[in-house]
């Protein structure tokens, strides 16, 4: 680990410095342009030169959709054109071109599969037009303009996934995000299907069969907010909101569907981000279409947002976590319809800005427009965690890094990207004034409506709000990794504090100390209470910020120097702290310090301050208690992944961790009996995912079977799977029947990726051999999805000695496997299937590939190196340990 950190800071410090020299201007001479690299990308310096040249850039698109496998496409670009006297190049991809016009002349296309490259001497001063008419397959791993055929009734439906640069997968176009367009769009499609895009149709025409759908002008839009899909779609309809609200699903799955709870939300939101915003939603209607085998959460789509099914459908009442996930998601597409839809970004260096506002949006949304009021508690437990952890990796980086190539565009899109860059803007916006930062947003989407924007356009807006200068903050947050820690220490005389002192620690890697608006709140434990003394909002900055205010205050029992989470910053409890959190954190009132001290125990655990076992002793003595919901999911979360590691350390037949797991089936048992509603489907949740007893795995089979009822849980066909795959995890009687039977009464698209993955996790070595050859086939015909769903259970916690007969063999196949595959593949794959073993030998073979691998995509050296840090962690985890 040691050795990778100071290469990847000084390769982002390079890669800073050509950012700078990239400049965010786009005059580059259009005499300096170089040829074009054949491959699939578009490199920065590329883009910016074909902008300079081309503007005032308009599609008229013409498509002819059926449920075959391929579709047929006239894409029709108006342009003007600087500098006609060099070629220019167009993208699309992987396409049988029929036809090419220029200015009204057949041209013979030069095509090499990524681009055309139309001859100077075709092209004009001017105004120019170009019309491409091709026929093309469809995609199926998610991109372009993905295929699915319905598994139960064979209907077949269409979306598009064009971010970042896949537009070039379904049309003819310049597709890079600062070349903003027009688009008009007719689509000739089956008369039963719905056709969907940024624009309700204004009108359609039959004709026989078939139909023909025509869309009206589009405002302007980067190509990847732009998309078309289409298909025999369920759809709902709400006009009682300022604009008309539509819901879109496949028909199989309409019942597991609540329509009423995404109009509310989104209803909600609009009402609230035009109050916010001081701007109005710029279209005018908003569609939302859930979609199988999605790659991500949602896309923000303008006016036609698609979300993963996965995510969001569900059989019988959706648990409380999932409404918020869902509320929290509605508000964080609606977001990007002004920040990132209305003002776009230049180039893909400007995504982290686009995500981690609406991530910040969508929170403060959720919690102010919503039932979920405690949002940011949620946000705190888990994404704000997940950027911690990032940004503590040998593979952190910067917020806002260089992006040479389109190749690189989603290379550091993570939990820094989304939740860092939204606690930042969090922080700010404590550390300007809520009002002073909502008027610099206000001005900011007012000033760029419809144009794209870079950071420094962003910093000015807020910068003028506030009447300060953000330069240092800017250099702070965004261009330096890491994430510091904070603890405080303090001296008393008389039970009244005498000195008092605010510690920073920087990042090994940067060495950067921050400036941070926090809160300090002192406690003192009284009988059953640990009571607050004092609260007092304080900036602090540099290694060593003294306090006076707090002089002649009780001498606390606890100290919280990051009280109510408004800053991004680790906390380390002084000793004092750490012994009355670890005595006392049932005592805490609030809800929000329980979380954030319960946290504190479980980092200790993961920097090695803390024995797993001595975790775990506090963790069970304490939890049963909790009622609140998020603070459960929390540390149930912190114990399934403690099982894992013990797992892991010891293997699953080692006497303790047997003795554990005994504990946690017991502990999520009774949660589960002694609950109800939405903490007894957490327990329960929980008691599934633990359960490896014999006793257990019956009771799970009988109430599978239902010769066992609890009053008030039902087991939903989600639940039925959930079981069925543990039963299949530690080989219960009859697994396979179980599987199959149950595959006969769920055939759905859910039901045959549950059913690999039963098939998946049973612990047979030839199994597992037969997976792994058809994940790694680059030739199979078996979906993505499918294979991603096999991915994520081959190998778990308790199949080491499985996993180590085939490590050797996926680490030395590593670099064959990314070449043959894309990113979207490897993001996976990378995230699965390289192996940590939690020994010094495992770690030792990791970091020899790290030394050796070289020639290899960015995202799986991430990977390799992010494994490489979580095998460290563990052997680590396993030293403190203090048990036989």
């Amino acid at each position: 680990m040691n050795l990778f950190r100071p290469v990847v800071s000084s390769f982002f410090i390079l890669l800073l410095s050509a950012c700078q020299l990239s400049g965010n201007s786009k005059d580059e001479s259009a005499s300096s342009v170089q040829q074009r690299a054949e491959n699939a990308y578009l490199s920065q310096e590329q883009a910016f030169m074909r902008s300079a040249r081309v503007s005032n850039v308009n599609y008229n698109l013409e498509f002819s959709l059926s449920e075959n496998s391929a579709f047929s496409a006239t894409s029709h670009i108006n342009f003007h054109l600087d500098n006609a006297q060099i070629p220019l190049t167009v993208d699309l991809n992987d396409a049988q071109i029929t036809q090419l016009l220029v200015n009204g002349k057949t041209v013979k296309p030069e095509y090499n599969q990524w681009f055309i490259t139309l001859p100077a001497s075709a092209l004009v001063e001017g105004d120019n037009s170009v019309s491409v008419s091709f026929t093309r397959e469809h995609s199926t791993d998610g991109e372009g303009l993905h295929r699915f055929q319905d598994p139960v009734d064979n209907k077949v439906y269409l979306y598009s996934h064009f971010e970042p640069a896949a537009a070039q997968q379904m049309f003819a176009l310049f597709d890079q995000p600062d070349l903003k367009a027009t688009y008009t769009m007719s689509v000739s499609a089956p008369a039963d299907w719905s056709v969907i895009t940024a624009m309700k149709e204004s009108r359609v025409e039959k004709k026989g069969q078939m139909k023909t759908w025509y869309f009206a002008e589009t405002p302007k839009l980067s190509p990847y907010n732009f998309s078309l899909h289409a298909g025999p779609y369920k759809v709902w309809e709400d006009n009682n909101a300022k604009y008309p609200l539509r819901l879109f699903v496949r028909q199989s799955v309409a019942d597991q569907v609540k329509p009423s709870d995404w109009f509310k939300y989104t209803t909600q939101g609009i009402t609230f981000f035009e109050s916010y915003y001081g701007v109005d939603y710029p279209f005018t209607k908003y569609d939302q279409v859930l979609v199988p085998d999605f790659l991500y959460g949602a896309m923000e789509n303008a006016a036609a947002i698609t979300f993963a099914e996965g995510s969001f459908l569900t059989n019988g009442e959706m648990s409380k976590s999932k409404r918020e996930r869902l509320a929290n998601v509605i508000m964080h597409e609606m977001a990007h319809q002004w920040f990132g839809n209305l003002v776009t970004m230049k180039w893909w260096n400007g995504l982290w800005l686009n995500e981690s506002f609406a991530a910040f949006m969508a929170t403060l949304a959720t919690a102010e427009a919503t039932e979920f009021t405690e949002a940011w508690r949620t946000f705190y437990a888990g994404g704000k965690q997940a950027a911690y952890r990032a940004d503590q990796s040998v593979t952190t980086h910067p917020i806002e890094v260089p992006i040479p190539s389109s190749a690189n565009a989603f290379d550091n899109i993570d939990a820094i990207t989304y939740s860092k860059g939204a606690s930042a803007l969090n922080q700010l916006r404590f550390l300007l004034g809520k009002e002073t930062f909502q008027k610099g947003i206000h001005q900011y989407l007012s000033e760029n409506a419809y144009k794209n924007a870079v950071l420094d356009d962003f910093i000015a807006s807020l910068a003028k709000a506030s009447n300060r200068s953000l330069d240092t903050w800017k250099d702070q947050w965004l261009y330096n990794a890491g994430v510091n820690s904070i603890n405080v220490s303090f001296e008393c005389a008389n039970d009244v504090i005498t000195h008092f002192e605010i510690n920073q620690s920087p990042d090994d890697a940067t060495q950067t100390l921050r400036e941070q608006k926090i809160q300090l709140a002192l406690f003192n434990v009284e009988g059953n209470k640990l009571n607050k003394v004092k609260s007092l909002p304080y900036i602090y900055n540099g290694k060593t910020t003294p306090v006076t205010e707090l002089n002649g205050v009780q001498c606390p029992d606890l100290v919280y120097p990051n009280y109510e989470d408004w800053g991004f910053v680790k906390v380390q409890l002084d000793g004092k702290s750490f012994e009355t959190a670890k005595e006392h954190v049932n005592k805490v009132a609030d809800p929000l310090l329980r979380s954030m001290l319960w946290q504190s125990l479980w980092d200790s655990v993961r920097d090695g301050q803390l024995a797993l076992n001595s975790y775990l002793d506090v963790a069970l003595k304490n939890i049963s208690e909790e009622q609140d919901y998020t603070i459960l999911g929390q540390v149930i979360g912190q114990l399934e992944l403690s099982k894992s590691y013990l797992n892991k350390i010891y293997g699953a037949n080692h006497t303790y961790v047997k003795s554990m797991a005994l504990k946690l089936e017991q502990l999520a048992w009774n949660g589960t009996v002694h609950n109800s509603g939405n903490n007894m489907r957490r327990w329960f949740d929980a008691y599934i995912n633990v359960t490896s007893t014999q006793d257990s795995l019956d009771n799970l089979h009988n109430l599978l079977t239902g010769n066992k009822v609890i009053d008030g849980l039902v087991i939903n066909q989600d639940l039925r799977w959930d079981i069925i795959k543990q039963l299949s995890r530690f080989q219960y009687a009859n697994a396979e029947n179980i599987i199959a039977k149950e595959l006969e009464s769920d055939s759905s698209d859910t039901g045959l990726k549950s059913a690999i993955q039963a098939e998946v996790i049973v612990p047979n070595k030839v199994t597992k051999a037969s997976w792994l050859a058809k994940i790694q086939d680059s030739n199979t015909d078996m979906p993505f999805s499918k294979l991603r769903s096999a991915m994520t259970v081959l190998y778990t916690s308790d199949q080491g000695d499985l996993a180590e007969l085939t490590a050797e063999e996926r680490i030395n196949s590593l670099v064959a496997i990314d070449a043959a595959n894309d990113h979207t593949f490897m993001r996976s794959y990378g995230r699965y299937l390289i192996p940590t073993n939690c020994t010094v030998e495992s770690v030792q073979r990791l970091q020899q590939a790290a030394n050796k691998f070289t020639e290899m995509s960015a995202g799986t050296k991430r990977s390799l190196l992010t494994a490489l840090q979580s095998d460290e962690r563990c052997v680590m985890i396993k030293k403190k340990m203090n048990i036989q």
